[in-house]
């Protein structure tokens, strides 16, 4: 496995299925209006061996925004409990393709744990290259699910935890707070992708969130993630993905700052931007839901624009 590639082939993973120091993350997550359950469809199908990782519960449950980063602690306690240490290769995938794998990517690469890459593909490409997938019992799962919300509720209200197997070590130029992006506004040190479908970020199509208004911040430019990938949802060779980017006024010689919806989508612009060279792109965690529930939020729209 090479460092610069965020992804893996269904048939490097097959090869190396068996590997101990290879932990599989079935990272899969869906809209809520798409009525899928990705916790029982892992219970039914998944990866021989893969453990199942959410990103919902995997998060702070101080805040009012959806997955956003845990602490470190609650971090570390977590991956602990689903028995990831330190020296193992993660691999992550999705239901999808290529959607939510590439949040838990990026989480582990802030959490300083740069072993992680995504199935290209994910378990469609899995399953369409011939290979077994296998079911776990609701009860195992339900039993790792307690133990890892267990672990995430003793670190947040103070409580003892067990000692941590894995351990983290914060990256903070990889994450972006609401205050960092209106310091860029002004100081324009970043270029600002915003990875959602143009209709959402030129204010034509409403946004998933009920209540939230679709539009742009200020400054941004648009590369939805689907631009990042193929027909079968792996990632584009580097050449094209260089287009890609170019096509959308992107200079790559310039620092690079990403955002989506909730911090999920923007992790595969992140992808497509790890290969071609560029490793250190931030996320905006709170992205647009965060962005354009501020009292004071400027929301740019074509009609606006």
């Amino acid at each position: 496995m090479e460092s610069h590639e965020p992804v893996v082939s269904a048939a490097w993973l097959h090869a190396n299925l068996k590997n101990p120091d290879i932990k599989v993350l079935d990272a899969s997550w869906y809209m809520p209006q798409e009525q899928r359950n990705a916790f029982q469809e892992y219970q039914v199908a998944h990866i021989p061996g893969a453990i199942f990782f959410d990103i919902d519960q995997i998060s702070d449950p101080t805040s009012n925004l959806p997955h956003m980063l845990p602490s470190d602690e609650a971090f570390a306690a977590s991956v602990s409990a689903l028995d990831i240490q330190n020296k193992d290769a993660v691999i992550v995938y999705d239901g999808k393709g290529q959607f939510s794998a590439a949040r838990v990517w990026w989480m582990f690469r802030v959490f300083g744990h740069n072993k992680v890459w995504v199935l290209d593909g994910g378990l469609p490409q899995w399953c369409k290259s011939g290979y077994e997938v296998e079911s776990t019992s609701s009860k195992v799962a339900i039993l790792r699910a307690t133990s890892v919300s267990k672990a995430i509720e003793n670190v947040y209200r103070g409580q003892l935890v067990e000692p941590a197997s894995f351990k983290t070590k914060f990256q903070p130029h990889l994450v972006w707070t609401l205050e960092q992006i209106k310091q860029n506004m002004s100081d324009q040190t970043h270029q600002h992708i915003d990875a959602r479908s143009r209709s959402r970020f030129d204010g034509i199509a409403p946004e998933p969130r009920e209540g939230i208004k679709s539009g742009h911040m200020p400054g941004s430019k648009c590369v939805p993630f689907t631009e990042m990938l193929d027909g079968s949802q792996m990632l584009l060779p580097e050449d094209q993905l260089r287009e890609k980017f170019v096509l959308e006024g992107i200079s790559l010689d310039r620092p690079i700052v990403a955002s989506c919806g909730t911090g999920v989508t923007a992790c595969i612009v992140n992808m497509g931007l790890h290969r071609i060279g560029k490793p250190d792109v931030p996320v905006y965690d709170g992205s647009w839901t965060e962005w354009a529930t501020q009292p004071d939020a400027t929301i740019i729209t074509l009609a606006a624009d």
